[in-house]
């Protein structure tokens, strides 16, 4: 007994290539189809054999509610160049005019093989959300810049907020304590907002929790970090993350990623005035970029969003 489609079909086609019955005699006991498809299976498998007799698909080659091909070579421009996913492509779109929903861009980038290669099990905590104001809580960390510049090694320190997710960046020669307290001033100067509150890891420029309260001769009492103690000098809350939970960071250790992605792994620098150019350049480029995590809108406008209410 036949197994599979083309088998059958051959079962039937055969006598009457070979004119062992006639087609129209067999049409009368063919359980399955017409005299009409008969006639079809016959020609198929006089023209290309048993291969012809294979079940094609029945899916229509054409869709009258398919995306333009202007608008998928627009989308696929976009991932290619800010490799944005389809939610943030989805908001661009909208700005230039064209309405589409996020699952079809999602479609249309996986079919041009554009998604990334491989994906990171990631550990998941369970964090209360509050709502905040904007510079109720600031996060500070620091980012290597990936290659040498001038043969030199330099640091990223990054302030984000929590709140309205405007971020402010800065190049220095070193992590030292005095860089962290320089650069916690100039981010006191820029910012549009009050600070009053700050969040880093357990760095040795930014407390000596760890390092130097055990070895301290009054541990009850212990010398505070120059960091602390500009802090408390500007009535700034000094907050820090558990140890080995940089997921409580977790803005300005994404926002790092962003930064790896889209402006590292594609820019080179000559010179330190090369880097701190460009980083200035795509900073206030990522103040006015869509924010999955405030529903489309930018930092800027989440700042003055924030202003109003």
């Amino acid at each position: 007994m036949p197994t599979t489609i083309k088998e059958e079909r051959l079962r039937w086609v055969l006598p009457i290539n070979n004119k062992e019955i006639k087609l129209k005699d067999a049409a009368k006991v063919c359980p399955h189809n017409s005299q009409r498809s008969l006639e079809r299976w016959l020609c198929a498998y006089k023209k290309n054999g048993e291969a012809g007799l294979e079940p094609k698909s029945t899916r229509p080659k054409t869709n009258p509610r398919e995306t333009p091909i202007r608008i998928k070579e627009r989308i696929i421009e976009l991932r290619k160049d800010k490799n944005r996913c389809a939610l943030k492509l989805k908001w661009q779109l909208e700005k230039e005019g064209i309405v589409i929903h996020k699952n079809t861009i999602q479609k249309i980038i996986k079919k041009e093989n554009l998604v990334r290669k491989y994906r990171v099990r990631k550990l998941k905590y369970k964090y209360i959300k509050v709502p905040l104001g904007k510079g109720e809580l600031i996060e500070i960390d620091i980012k290597y810049v990936p290659d040498l510049v001038s043969n030199k090694q330099y640091y990223q320190f990054t302030a984000i907020d929590c709140a309205s997710r405007w971020r402010y960046l800065k190049i220095y020669d070193d992590y030292s304590n005095g860089s962290s307290i320089k650069f916690l001033k100039e981010l006191l100067i820029v910012a549009p907002f009050r600070i009053r509150a700050i969040k880093t890891d357990n760095g040795n420029n930014f407390t000596n929790r760890y390092v130097g309260y055990p070895k301290s001769a009054n541990p009850m009492n212990p010398r505070l970090h120059p960091f602390d103690l500009l802090c408390q000098k500007l009535n700034i809350i000094h907050y820090l993350i558990d140890p080995g939970k940089p997921a409580q960071n977790g803005k300005v250790e994404r926002s790092h990623r962003t930064d790896q992605e889209t402006f590292y792994d594609r820019n080179r620098f000559k010179t330190l005035k090369d880097l701190k150019t460009k980083i200035k350049s795509w900073n206030q480029e990522y103040n006015n970029l869509e924010h999955c995590g405030l529903n489309g809108k930018t930092p800027n406008e989440m700042l003055q969003l924030l202003s109003t209410n």
